[in-house]
């Protein structure tokens, strides 16, 4: 209890390896932030000098062209792809399923004007300006995906400038909390035509916090409103902080014990932000000064972060899961590995699954992977193994800030469910497509080259037959082997149909998928591949 108190207080020695820490660390050309719990990394983020973060910004844009079988427009706003604009997203949204409904007693009526998506064209021709605001970012070879349902994101509260609606985190569940912040936000003085969504964040928080937070987005939006007035289209009026300042935004919360970073001008920068909040928040703010080992390799992290790129992530029990990224999907399978502990075969399966449910929520956020997730889970006899493999996913997800939506698990085992995708995956983020494969994971084997060199080889001696003498053949080492042993009488036999030698060649830098077969005497390429 005593290290607990301490830890809010900001008083002590860091450690990370308990309570809920988040690490910072910069570099020249990178900004990353570890979140991590007990020890234990959550979620990793990366900021590299030069990215564009434009998820949450806010743009003027311009309607290009309509397309009627998408029920969709594209907008161009400034980028190198236009952005994508569903008609659905273009007409005033409800408010989301985990957020409350407040109903404010203005002493006017609303009069709300319904508009259906036949109504779009018309209301943003092509050549019409629009303004947008950023909902998914570029993904692969698919522009931003955007919405004219703008929201400007404080530390407490979330204002909706075209949307006269009022909400309150559902995550907050105490009752009494929520009579209290229905009360504070009956008096928030918000513009007419203007609505406001309490964060969860806003639990325990003093009614005055809320209204300079108000004033703080109602001055934010002025700002980006003079831009829109002053900007010709397509023009970015808005854009979201930096990694460093979004973190100190959104994850110095009380649930967070401490804040390391290496850098002492950001930590500076991270105890003003925090300043704002509460003196609590900033004494919890520490600068863990450069040594010899960097300070994602002295708080354990470095190690956990190799391993979110693996392929294959064991549990604690001894069974391990098996994740696939795919363009549509995320397909991972559930295996029992080394888990042979216990004599109750139901027991052990339903250890490993309920294990990796919860790993499995941890790994999607970890890498920032989603769209549809198709979980293969080890096939359990009773309903209420099942259940509670669904129930252990379900309390694990509630951590994401991510959207999920999850279903149970089918008579065949599988569980699927959708992650909300905002971004590319660190995967994506931090690779690229392997030259040497294409992407595929897999390379052609030695026989497999060998094959294919002999039919051409065949095919070249048939048509160049008079026209061409000795041939050399360059490929890679692997193939040259076994041209040298098992293909050794094959390619005698070649060699015999034509009028020159076969001169093989090794070349250990070459693709093994690659080869040359050249004119001995011209010194010109024949065929390669």
């Amino acid at each position: 209890m005593i290290q607990k108190i301490k830890r809010l207080l900001g008083i002590g020695k860091p450690d990370p390896s308990r309570g809920n820490s988040i690490v910072v660390n910069v570099e020249k050309l990178e900004r990353r932030v570890a979140l991590l719990e007990d020890g234990v990394l959550e979620e990793y983020t990366v900021e590299r000098e030069g990215d564009q973060n434009i998820v949450g910004g806010i743009f003027k844009g311009r309607v290009k062209n309509i397309e009627q079988g998408l029920k969709a427009m594209f907008v161009d706003i400034g980028l190198d792809k236009n952005a994508f604009l569903h008609f659905w997203d273009a007409i005033p949204a409800a408010l989301d399923a985990g957020l409350e409904e407040i109903q404010r007693d203005t002493g006017r009526k609303k009069q709300q004007q319904k508009i259906s998506s036949k109504d779009i064209p018309d209301i943003y021709p092509i050549g019409s300006e629009i303004v947008i605001q950023v909902s998914k970012g570029p993904i692969g070879t698919k522009g931003p995906r955007v919405t004219t349902n703008i929201s400007l994101a404080g530390r407490y509260l979330v204002l909706m400038p075209f949307t006269e609606q009022f909400g309150i985190s559902r995550k907050i569940e105490d009752p009494k909390e929520r009579t209290r912040l229905r009360k504070i936000i009956q008096k928030l003085s918000v513009p007419e035509g203007m609505g406001i969504i309490m964060r969860t964040v806003a639990s325990g928080t003093r009614a005055r916090h809320f209204v300079r937070d108000l004033a703080m987005l109602l001055e934010q939006w002025d700002e980006i409103e003079q831009r829109r007035a002053h900007s010709p289209a397509p023009a970015c009026i808005f854009q979201e902080p930096g990694l460093i300042e979004r973190t100190a935004r959104d994850f110095l919360t009380d649930e967070i014990d401490q804040v390391l970073c290496d850098d002492a001008e950001t930590t500076e920068l991270i105890r003003e932000i925090a300043g704002k909040i509460s003196r609590r928040a900033k004494r919890r703010v520490h600068h863990l000064p450069t040594s010899t080992q960097p300070i994602f390799e002295r708080v354990n992290i470095q190690k956990q972060i190799d391993e979110a790129f693996s392929r294959q992530v064991w549990l604690p029990c001894g069974g391990y899961i098996v994740i696939d990224e795919t363009e549509a999907l995320i397909a991972i399978d559930v295996n029992t590995g080394r888990n042979r502990g216990s004599k109750d075969v139901d027991k052990m399966i339903l250890e490993t699954n309920i294990e990796a449910a919860q790993e499995v929520a941890r790994q999607l956020r970890l890498r920032n992977i989603g769209g549809l997730v198709v979980v293969d889970f080890i096939d359990m006899r009773h309903r209420k193994d099942q259940m509670a493999v669904y129930k252990a996913m379900k309390d694990r997800v509630r951590k994401d800030k991510a959207k999920t939506q999850i279903l149970q698990i089918s008579p065949i085992g599988l569980m699927e469910m959708t992650r909300q995708r905002l971004n590319e995956s660190l995967r994506d983020t931090m690779y690229e497509p392997c030259p040497y494969c294409q992407g595929r994971g897999r390379v052609k084997t030695p026989m497999t080259m060998s094959v294919e060199i002999q039919r051409r080889l065949n095919t070249v001696i048939q048509r160049h037959r008079d026209t061409v003498g000795d041939l050399i053949v360059i490929v890679n080492s692997d193939v040259l082997n076994r041209f040298k042993s098992e293909d050794s009488k094959l390619l005698g036999e070649l060699e015999r149909s034509h009028s020159g030698r076969l001169i093989f060649r090794s070349d250990p830098n070459l693709n093994r998928e690659r080869f040359a077969i050249v004119d001995a005497r011209t010194e010109k390429t024949v065929d390669q591949g």
